[in-house]
């Protein structure tokens, strides 16, 4: 069954009216779409390396160095499970999140709803058309959010690509209704300042509150123009959703000038992204903590009001950071980890080129008490298993592991595959297990690998761009104690206090 009922509105934000209307997304439940809007964001296409690179590439698979073109090898503690390709969403895999007996799998070209009942055997449960990179979702109740970071016609799921600089283009948040999992509706949107990267949830009784993290201005987009130094905050009522609206556009990089107070980038720091917004972050709401990871910068912030977040400390690595993308906070609270998206995702940084510090997490510890809480740097992590000139391969999205007395953490390295890892010792962090995939291709950089590996209710699941939903068993005595929490709903940007 496919419904295509999204008529094309030159509306720039939902309202009851568009609801009531019948605005529902593209649901596919069996089979391909027979008509389709044109996708979100395409994968970038293969890059050329060179002869030299190839034959490296051919001669560490020979000699047991890397595995060979997608052979899965994992550590002995490491079983996998299951693998679901992708089906009807031909984009890329995005982030995961979890509720009950169900994953939730983002993709540029909408949403997939898993029941993972059986980890062993997911089933699909229905397929959503609504391109938009890149479709960063999260969970709430009743309620489905989807990031749209990709320059459309209209807010709808028929939506088509438009380019940026005209004003009627749209970029936001989506809000849908999963009281019904096989049936989704896309019930509110709302527009946001550049559109939405990625999003974190603060959610409370009443309502949802939304942090919104876009970057790249221009003075070339009317809706999207510098200084662009803070995030859009949403408010959700849950009663009534179609009323979604921003609330505020807390600014944390205050300074005078056109592009604010943020990392200036080059030239002052060559090699390091200039902060016109943040990327990615991730809020601890027991400790009314946030960590943001914005671009240059990485800072810390009391959400103790959730409407206006105000920073505590922000701090820089102008050495060996070059994107500051995601946060993950340790379970205490008294450290944050921080990665770096060294070549935005799409670069072989996996390797002895590149070095162990580049493109790898910075671990800070957390010192002081209150408002005078400061991070302080202890050490990097980055996987010691290099990989190929031909796989693109850094830190990427990753939760931790439930274990009281320890920080333990698995982690997503696009070709790297996905890693487990300690970090208890701050300053001796070590791998303790891991599971990859060989390279997409011994000839060209092909993009693909692990974007989010999230640790849910015993189980290890993975979202691979290229090759779809993997479901991996961790059996360690270290990890093993986790198993015996069990949580109703995960967002991983939205961290819970797994011991209350």
């Amino acid at each position: 069954m496919i419904l295509l009922q999204n008529p094309r509105t030159p509306c720039r934000r939902l309202g009851v009216a568009a609801v009531a209307a019948g605005l529902l997304s593209a649901l596919l439940t069996a089979g391909p779409a027979v008509a389709t809007p044109d996708p979100g964001d395409a994968p970038a296409k293969p890059k050329a390396v060179s002869k030299s690179a190839q034959a490296e590439t051919r001669q560490a698979i020979a000699g047991g160095d890397i595995p060979g073109q997608n052979q899965i090898v994992h550590s002995a503690n490491i079983e996998h499970l299951a693998n679901i390709p992708k089906d009807a969403l031909p984009g890329t895999n995005s982030d995961l999140a979890f509720q009950g007996k169900y994953a939730f799998a983002g993709n540029y070209d909408g949403f997939r709803v898993f029941d993972i009942s059986d980890p062993k055997a997911p089933k699909t449960v229905t397929q959503v058309l609504c391109p938009g990179s890149q479709n960063d979702v999260s969970v709430s109740g009743d309620l489905l959010f989807l990031s749209t970071d990709s320059s459309r016609s209209d807010s709808s799921c028929n939506s088509t690509t438009q380019p940026a600089t005209e004003k009627s283009s749209w970029e936001g948040m989506k809000v849908f209704d999963i009281s019904d999992k096989r049936n989704p509706k896309y019930v509110a949107a709302v527009e946001t300042a550049c559109g939405s990267h990625t999003h974190t949830l603060v959610p409370e009784r009443r309502a949802v509150y939304i942090y919104v993290s876009s970057y790249a201005p221009s003075a070339a987009y009317p809706d999207c123009r510098p200084p662009h130094d803070g995030i859009s905050v949403i408010k959700v009522p849950r009663s009534a959703p179609e009323k979604a609206a921003v609330i505020d556009f807390p600014v944390f990089f205050p300074g005078e000038g056109p592009d604010g107070g943020g990392n200036p980038g080059a030239p002052a720091n060559p090699g390091v992204s200039k902060t016109t917004g943040c990327h990615d972050i991730t809020v601890l709401p027991s400790k009314d903590l946030a960590a943001g990871a914005c671009m240059g910068d990485g800072i810390l912030f009391s959400i103790a009001d959730p409407e206006r977040p105000k920073v505590i400390d922000r701090v820089q690595d102008n050495a060996n950071f070059a994107f500051w993308h995601s946060a993950t906070f340790n379970q205490k609270a008294n450290k944050v980890v921080f990665t770096d998206e060294l070549g935005g995702g799409g670069a072989p940084t996996c390797n002895a080129k590149t070095g162990p510090n580049r493109g790898a997490d910075g671990i800070y510890d957390i010192v002081g008490k209150g408002d005078k809480r400061k991070l302080v740097f202890r050490n990097y992590f980055k996987i010691s298993r290099h990989q190929a000139d031909t796989e693109n391969c850094v830190a990427h999205n990753g939760s931790l592991i439930p274990v009281k007395g320890k920080d333990l953490m698995v982690q997503a390295w696009y070709q790297g595959g996905v890693s487990v890892w300690d970090f208890t010792d701050s300053s001796r962090p070590k791998e303790i297990a891991y599971f990859e995939r060989g390279p997409l291709s011994t000839d060209n950089l092909v993009t693909g690998g692990s974007w989010s590996a999230y640790y849910y209710n015993g189980y290890i699941y993975s979202n691979d761009m290229a090759k779809g939903f993997d479901v991996l068993k961790l059996d360690d005595r270290r990890t093993d104690p986790a198993r015996r929490i069990q949580l109703r709903e995960l967002n991983v940007q939205t961290q819970p206090d797994y011991f209350d």
